[in-house]
């Protein structure tokens, strides 16, 4: 029989939020794939994206990343039909802070009313009459630019205040932001750009992981460009896994507060990054893993 124990101890163990009630597995799922090709439209095979969530669920993950403005509207609504209602335990992260345009580009959205609005969808297409963490996408996909977060986040705090938003998170953001964001409300999450050959954020990590804050590496994978390295594929041959396996293994590995949300529209492909959770890697490939990010470019 597949107890709970096990069910957690297979997907990464278990990481509590700060000053929440929430725990969640180490390994969730990311929905940003569910959406057609450059995450607009229904996707191609709705059964399949179904398919994938009720089967996440299924093998243990009880946190699940999305945004109202993949698609748009089309990822929220996909999870609503596929697990509605919801199973004790799912955490569900969402984001604000930037909306589609009908050329499929990404803009911001950070007015007061474009993060109340954003609010108000998600809540709408996933069914809930309050969100379980919602994260303020500051900077584009490039990464984090300084600057002033305090006029969107205070709007979301008035929001959160109002019994709409449980608790709040960053993306793409700075050491800095995050100092000045903590200064108007408690932060549980960040989520930046960060895998094992993008180590910008080395420094970060062990600084929230000090504060007991989860970080939550986007494109884990290399998103749009998948990773591609030599090591990787060495380090994946001896140990008879994929190269995605042992990168997310890797993360795992990093820090105790990386939490993983890779994404997938295919139930195989899920299986095969959950059974991540399950890689052990030997110190001395993780010491050449650890070498890719330091390597010049």
């Amino acid at each position: 029989m597949t107890t709970q124990t096990n069910l957690t101890a297979s997907m990464g163990g278990p990481f509590t939020l700060p000053d929440t009630s929430m725990t969640v597995n180490r390994v969730g799922y990311g929905a940003m794939q569910l959406a057609g090709p450059h995450v607009f439209g229904p996707p191609r095979d709705m059964d399949a994206a179904l398919a994938v969530l009720r089967e996440a669920v299924a093998a243990g993950v009880n946190h699940i990343d999305t945004s109202d403005f993949y698609g748009p509207h089309v990822t929220n609504q996909i999870i609503k039909r596929a697990l509605h209602p919801y199973p004790d335990g799912l955490v569900i992260v969402t984001k604000v802070g930037a909306r589609r345009g009908e050329d499929k580009s990404w803009i911001p959205a950070l007015s007061r009313q474009e993060l109340i609005d954003g609010i108000h969808d998600n809540l709408r297409n996933l069914g809930v009459d309050k969100l379980d963490v919602v994260n303020l996408r500051v900077g584009g996909i490039e990464g984090p630019k300084e600057g002033s977060i305090e006029e969107p986040l205070t709007v979301l705090a008035e929001l959160q205040r109002q019994g709409l938003i449980r608790h709040l998170g960053l993306s793409n953001v700075t050491p800095k932001q995050l100092a000045d964001g903590q200064k108007i409300a408690p932060i549980v999450c960040i989520q930046n750009l960060y895998n094992v050959a993008h180590r910008s954020d080395d420094g970060f990590i062990d600084d929230l992981a000090k504060q007991g804050i989860a970080y939550m590496p986007f494109f884990p994978l290399g998103g749009f460009t998948p990773l591609q390295s030599s090591t990787l594929d060495d380090a994946a041959a001896s140990l008879k896994a994929t190269p995605m396996q042992v990168a997310l293994a890797w993360l795992l590995h990093r820090s105790p507060n990386i939490l993983l949300i890779p994404g997938t529209s295919s139930v195989a492909h899920l299986r095969e990054n959950l059974a991540a959770a399950n890689l052990h890697l030997p110190p001395e490939t993780i010491a050449e893993l650890d070498s890719i990010g330091n390597k010049p470019k």
